[in-house]
């Protein structure tokens, strides 16, 4: 029997791609910036953090409600949707999103002190 996964079973995934995805995409836009803030004396890490890191934030609010979704339904069925991993999944989603958001905005809090350009 081939079981349908639903919409709101996938988005248990959200905050565990958008999380490290926010962090690359930050981190090569750091990288591509800093040729341009050196010559502009224009600092914009800072600002280019929040961006990626309100990304990560977003994917841990759809892990969250996806989990917490997974947590009515335990309710409604009892034990048997214990055994499924969705309910884990939504919440190690939930953390590392945070955690990647927190490592964002670390960066870009680092590029106020730091701006690339020293040697």
């Amino acid at each position: 029997m081939v079981r349908r996964v639903l919409p709101r079973e996938r988005a248990s995934w959200a905050g565990l791609a958008s999380g490290p995805g926010a962090w690359i995409v930050s981190t090569q836009l750091n990288y591509a910036l800093t040729p341009w803030i050196c010559a502009s004396k224009v600092n914009l890490v800072p600002v280019a953090a929040i961006v990626p890191a309100a990304v990560a934030i977003a994917g841990a609010v759809v892990s969250w409600r996806a989990w917490r979704g997974a947590a009515a339904q335990e309710a409604e069925l009892g034990a048997a949707l214990m055994e499924a991993p969705r309910p884990f999944l939504a919440g190690v989603s939930i953390l590392l999103a945070v955690l990647f958001a927190l490592v964002i905005l670390t960066q870009g809090a680092a590029a106020l002190v730091l701006n690339g350009c020293e040697r």
